[in-house]
């Protein structure tokens, strides 16, 4: 890969606007998982664009039925692995069968907001498709395993000739020069990566274990966060959660009453957490 082949964005949130700008015109379509990242089908609305919506099956994209929706008025396909809110991932033989099924015209955007969360032999090596030569994007950021969230930097590796597209209608100071010296000091500091993604993967296992105990359920987490099932009210719980000082997303946009979006924090943040949790759950059983 060369310089050529990225393009920084204010956030992944700009680059996908970016990508349905370049790519989408009224009435053409995306293929779009729900519920994943509400910036989607936002954007696609936002161009004129048409919302193919698949639901997940069992918490994780259904590629199979994402392959069925394509059209030949399908331009984009976004897969968001891990996937947000989910935590899920989709697998390399999954993807490598979905990539067989999609026509070169359409472009897959692999949103791999929090990919580093997620490594292992199963996960799929999307820019291995952009080597191929298949129409692929894969977004990644300095949000997450980087800490950079607030100061917004994402970047986007393609094919050059789609990165020159993109660039074309870029802003041309869309990523500060702050956020640029940030990001460019932690790209030199890999100590705080591996730091942040072993304090992540042992809360996870943390939480994990404390979840099951209390008997709720959660699809296994590839991020850093995990989705829970609390099993009542989860805009209730969440106004609890509040009132003790932890802040949590309840799911009800998409639809998921009782389900909340709990992040992985530092070991001190997970068990003040859990005392909450615990304390919140016997009160809403006792009302």
């Amino acid at each position: 890969m060369t310089a050529d082949h990225l393009i920084l964005g204010n956030g992944s949130n700009e680059l996908i606007e970016l990508i349905a700008r370049a790519f989408m015109r009224p009435g053409d379509e995306a293929v779009i998982p729900h519920p994943s990242f509400v910036v989607y089908p936002m954007i696609v609305q936002a161009v004129g664009g048409i919302r193919v919506v698949v639901t997940l099956k069992d918490h994780r994209l259904d590629l199979e039925a994402m392959a069925r929706a394509i059209t030949p008025m399908t331009k984009v396909v976004f897969i968001a692995n891990p996937n947000n809110p989910t935590a899920t991932i989709v697998t390399a033989p999954e993807v490598e069968d979905f990539m067989a099924r999609v026509p070169d015209r359409a472009i897959v955007v692999f949103d791999e907001a929090y990919f580093e969360f997620a490594q292992g032999p199963d996960f799929p090596d999307s820019l291995s498709y952009l080597r191929q030569g298949r129409k692929v994007v894969s977004l990644r950021t300095f949000s997450k395993a980087a800490s950079l969230a607030g100061l917004r930097v994402g970047y986007a590796i393609g094919d050059p000739d789609c990165v020159s597209l993109l660039n074309r209608i870029r802003p041309p100071f869309n990523v500060n020069s702050l956020a640029q010296a940030a990001a460019r000091a932690a790209l030199e500091d890999d100590a705080h990566i591996v730091e942040c993604l072993r304090m992540i993967e042992a809360g996870r296992a943390y939480l994990s274990e404390e979840f099951t105990a209390l008997g709720l359920r959660f699809p296994p987490s590839r991020a850093n966060f995990i989705l829970v099932d609390v099993g009542r009210n989860a805009l209730d719980v969440y106004q609890r959660l509040l009132r003790e000082g932890v802040i949590v997303r309840p799911m009800l946009s998409f639809g998921m009453e009782s389900t909340l979006r709990i992040s992985i924090g530092t070991p001190e943040e997970n068990r003040r957490l859990m005392k909450a949790l615990r304390k919140v759950l016997q009160e809403a059983k006792r009302a």
